[in-house]
């Protein structure tokens, strides 16, 4: 018969308790193991038969925690959250020189592929595997950093403000030497490409003329979901699109964009370099952090929100 040293129930039980009690649902906690209901049931019970204790109150319309069961959950959330900082630590230590970055699909293209591979002349022994996401890196997962425009909400990831970018219209060659410095109006009277995006913290067509005092009229428009799309849009002469001055430069200095009018709007919203707190990054990690906002940090200019 084998030996449980520290008297514990299975630790399945254990796991899809957690679960259960942190989304205060069955079926969800069902949906994130990737099993049904009635197997999340099936363990609940199991793991209450061995306690000889009820874990939650079985309600028409959901569950609810015990006393017992409000013990256990907070038990098991701060043990877990302990092993995964030391599974994390265990991982560094093997892949100290590995380093995972998070951007947009327009940072990558634009920005980050000169970047790294200037990191990686200097600093050769070291990976950087980037991952592209036009959507919220939400926890972050394994990332170490990531490059977003506009703070991050969550405060336990330390931000590092970059740069405040200019925006401008911007048109291909063609159509910007056909408008030849236009006034607000004829700027609005033009077809403009649209980035419909999740992110709300990216500023729209209609931010940008309000911001200069001049009302959009309705007209026809093309609308994208990706700012990659939009800007190859407009520089196959689509329409005009609403341009982050610094961040598409490459594009401008290789004369696939212009920008069409000397009208431009600050940007609301900083970029930001997030990156995990200091003494959770390796060394190969805080290297890379350094690196980039040297590099794409404006030294010129005070952080927001400061004087």
């Amino acid at each position: 018969m084998s030996r449980r040293i520290y008297n514990l129930p299975p630790l399945t039980t254990l796991s899809v308790f957690e679960a259960a009690a942190r989304h205060l649902s069955f079926k969800n906690a069902a949906a994130e193991l990737n099993v049904t209901p009635a197997a999340v049931s099936h363990q609940i019970k199991t793991l209450e038969d061995h306690l000889g204790a009820p874990l939650f109150l079985r309600r028409h319309r959901g569950v609810d925690l015990t006393e017992e069961g409000s013990r256990l959950f907070a038990t098991l959330a701060e043990s877990f959250v302990r092993l995964s900082h030391t599974l994390r630590e265990i991982r560094q230590r093997s892949e100290d020189a590995r380093v995972t970055i998070g951007t947009t699909s327009a940072v990558a293209s634009l920005w980050t592929t000169k970047i790294l591979a200037d990191f990686w002349r200097e600093h050769p022994g070291v990976t950087v595997d980037q991952l592209v996401s036009d959507t919220s890196f939400g926890d972050a997962g394994e990332l170490d950093m990531f490059i977003r425009y506009g703070p991050e909400a969550n405060p336990l990831w330390d931000q590092h403000p970059l740069y405040q970018d200019t925006l401008v219209p911007l048109a291909s060659p063609e159509m910007a030497r056909s408008l030849q410095s236009p006034s607000l109006e004829e700027l609005a009277a033009q077809r403009l490409i649209y980035l419909e995006s999740h992110d709300q913290s990216w500023t729209r067509w209609t931010d940008w003329f309000e911001a200069l005092n001049c009302r959009l009229p309705q007209q026809r428009a093309l609308r994208v979901n990706n700012y990659m799309i939009g800007l190859y849009a407009a520089s196959d002469g689509l329409g005009l699109v609403l341009g982050w001055r610094r961040l598409v430069d490459p594009m401008i200095r290789r004369g696939e964009l212009v920008v069409v009018s000397d009208h431009s709007v600050p940007a609301p919203q900083w970029f930001y370099l997030v990156t995990r707190p200091d003494e959770s990054l390796s060394d190969a990690g805080r290297t890379l952090r350094d690196w980039i906002i040297a590099t794409l940090g404006d030294d010129a200019g005070d952080g927001p929100g400061e004087g």
